[in-house]
């Protein structure tokens, strides 16, 4: 019996030491847990070693958790707060360039060119722009006849269209843009009437020319494109028209932690409620808070500088390496889209496609579901182009050739633009239109009614009508638009070729 008891008070003794209750002390209500909820006291991540006892983590543990945390965090603002910095940004340039909010209008009267950088613009058709701040209270814009845009908020999030899409079916006439708390009264006609869900607003459309007559159409816009506060509208005050042509200035919002500080500005000039709920909080969680400055420490500066350097990358990797396999608009061809399945709001049936929506807003402005839904005949068509046929960057100081079958479908004319990978906006070239397009005199399309386009430093003898300059050191992608696309675009029994170098 001396011995049975020696031996249990040295199992006991030994239980204790191990740091397992004894018998004796193990709970009455026991549950028993599986491993996959508990804690070990020592984890293994990329960002380090974990380290909890019983659960609670050490200090170091901690600030490694939530600087991974702050750092996902920056990166997925990035992601969700492109849209808004982007009209910022447009508003910003404008300004600079002398476009004021409320009072002026931007005009491209000789067309645009690589000298003011825009994401993704077009050099074939003048056109207008405005930027409308609905904190002085309910603006008036009044549009001409025969144009078409869009009206953005400062989310880009679509608000209406104006002109030949719009409520005004071409006939131009007066919107009346009402902020997003307005409850005061409305004139009960004479207006489009248009409740904007945030402070800013960004306005552009595209002139249509008549006969070449260029001149004509701007001197339209001048004479009849107005905008001024809705208190003024009985003794209106003159609008101010400026030719942005030929102006250095930027519209594109920054890569770098610049952009953290142009998301803040956004935040403060709208509505607490601008965007739901949870990207308000992600915002927020960062730094970023309706009424409150923006004041990271060094720590957090750190952080977000690092995850801006990782969001602007992957949202290059979205353009040049395209994970998401739907924004291919053929399978056997390197053009892709981000208006998968005609989606302006880039959905999938209950899907947001995230990455898509990534890549629209790095590489573009404007939204409306005109762009990407257009019909047979109406609209228009777009196919981006970042690699060449073998799966290689385009590189300006090679030479390429493309074909567009014939007939090519379109019932107005088609486009090629070049743009540097770098800004997204025009390749700076000698050419000013960074481009070409089929109303070229110069341009000659083949017997079979295909056209060949060639694209490289400098113009191959006997295409130099169907040559597009590129600059060597330079890496460049390029649009191809067609307007008015007809039922072989939509059914995709029509393709055009892809870039092909030339050796």
């Amino acid at each position: 019996m001396v011995e049975l008891c020696s031996k249990l008070l040295a199992a006991a003794a030994l239980t204790a030491c191990l740091g397992t209750p004894a018998l004796a002390d193990q709970p009455k209500f026991k549950a028993d847990p599986p491993p996959s909820i508990l804690t070990p006291d020592e984890v293994q991540t990329s960002v380090g070693t974990l380290r909890f006892k019983d659960g609670a983590p050490d200090e170091k543990t901690v600030q490694l958790a939530l600087d991974q945390l702050d750092l996902s965090r920056g990166i997925e603002t990035f992601m969700k707060g492109m849209p808004a910095t982007s009209v910022f940004a447009i508003c910003r340039g404008l300004d600079q360039a002398g476009v004021k909010e409320n009072v002026g209008v931007g005009i491209t009267e000789d067309m645009m060119d690589a000298r003011a950088l825009f994401l993704t613009p077009n050099t074939t058709t003048p056109y207008v722009f405005s930027c409308i701040n609905l904190t002085a209270g309910p603006m008036v814009v009044e549009v001409p006849p025969g144009v078409l845009g869009p009206v953005d908020d400062a989310y880009f999030r679509w608000v209406t269209d104006l002109g030949v899409t719009g409520p005004d079916q071409g006939r131009g006439g007066r919107y009346l843009f009402l902020p997003p708390d307005y409850s005061g009264p409305v004139p009960p006609f004479g207006f489009h009437v248009v409740k904007s869900p945030t402070n800013r607003l960004v306005m552009f459309y595209r002139i249509f020319v008549k006969d070449g007559d260029l001149k004509g159409a701007v001197e339209t816009v001048k004479t009849t494109a107005k905008l001024y506060p809705l208190a003024d509208f009985a003794k209106q005050p003159a609008t101010t028209y400026v030719n942005t042509s030929g102006m250095q200035f930027n519209t594109i919002s920054g890569n770098t932690f610049e952009f953290f500080q142009e998301l803040d500005s956004v935040v403060q000039n709208e509505p607490a409620n601008f965007v739901e709920p949870e990207t308000v909080g992600l915002f927020a969680a960062i730094g970023i808070k309706k009424g409150q400055p923006f004041k990271p420490d060094e720590r957090m500066t750190r952080i977000l500088t690092d995850s801006v350097a990782l969001g602007n990358a992957a949202a290059r990797s979205f353009l040049w390496a395209p994970r998401d396999k739907r924004v291919y608009i053929y399978p056997d061809r390197r053009w892709l889209t981000p208006f998968v399945g005609g989606s302006y709001l880039f959905m999938d049936g209950a899907e947001l496609m995230l990455d898509v929506r990534s890549t629209f807003f790095y590489f573009a402005t404007g939204i409306t579901p005109a762009m990407a839904d257009a019909k047979p005949g109406t609209g228009s068509a777009y196919a981006g182009a970042f690699r060449d046929k073998d799966g290689n960057y385009l590189d300006g100081s090679k030479t390429y050739m493309v074909t567009l079958p014939g007939p090519i479908p379109m019932n107005n004319f088609w486009s090629f633009t070049v743009y540097d990978n770098q800004t997204r906006s025009l390749l700076e070239t000698d050419q000013k239109t960074a481009g070409i397009d089929s109303l070229s005199k110069e341009l000659k399309m083949n017997a079979d009614g295909s056209a060949t386009v060639w694209f490289g430093p400098t113009a191959p003898a006997g295409h130099e009508g169907n040559w597009v300059q590129t600059m060597p050191g330079k890496g460049w992608n390029s649009l191809l638009r067609l307007y008015g696309p007809l039922e072989p675009w939509f059914d995709k029994s029509w393709k055009p070729g892809d870039f092909e170098e030339v050796k």
